[in-house]
């Protein structure tokens, strides 16, 4: 049977050379969450794509929504380092999620540097890359792997 020091040691391994703990796939991100509550979601999208595109389907205690950018500005969000560490513990296992997985990097590396050890990226995002069509959710991502979420 797959442990949570498995999982995080195989995210561990999968971003060498990274400024942050590691990165899992959608899919491991979901495994984790399952394993242990305490492991969470920091959800990095601005509030209005969580309300127009979706959210991903958690118990709410694992769920952290705190903007990387702010909307409609698009600037980075001022208070995002003391939101994360009202929000979270130096030491929980942090998932980080965006749309495409680049924010989500971002703000694994802000909060590897503010001191938290377990800051993992989820690669591939919320809705992920783009298709030949320009339209996401079809190519890669927490949507396309068939995990939970609740639509707008």
């Amino acid at each position: 049977m797959t442990t949570i020091d498995d999982i995080l040691a195989q995210a561990r391994s999968a971003a060498p050379g990274q400024p942050y703990a590691g990165a899992v796939t959608p899919q491991l991100a979901y495994e984790l969450l399952g394993m242990d509550p305490r492991v969470k979601l920091v959800d990095v999208r601005t509030n209005a794509e969580r309300a127009w595109v979706g959210k991903v389907a958690i118990p709410e205690a694992q769920h952290i929504a705190i903007e990387w950018n702010t909307w409609p500005a698009g600037a980075q969000n001022p208070q995002f380092a003391a939101q994360l560490d009202q929000a979270a513990g130096k030491d929980d296992v942090l998932l980080f999620l965006c749309r495409s997985g680049v924010r989500s990097r971002h703000s694994a590396k802000a909060a590897t540097e503010r001191g938290y050890t377990q800051a993992f990226d989820i690669l591939e995002g919320f809705e992920g890359d783009k298709d030949s069509e320009g339209h996401r959710k079809n190519v890669n991502g927490w949507c396309k792997a068939g995990l939970p979420w609740i639509g707008a």
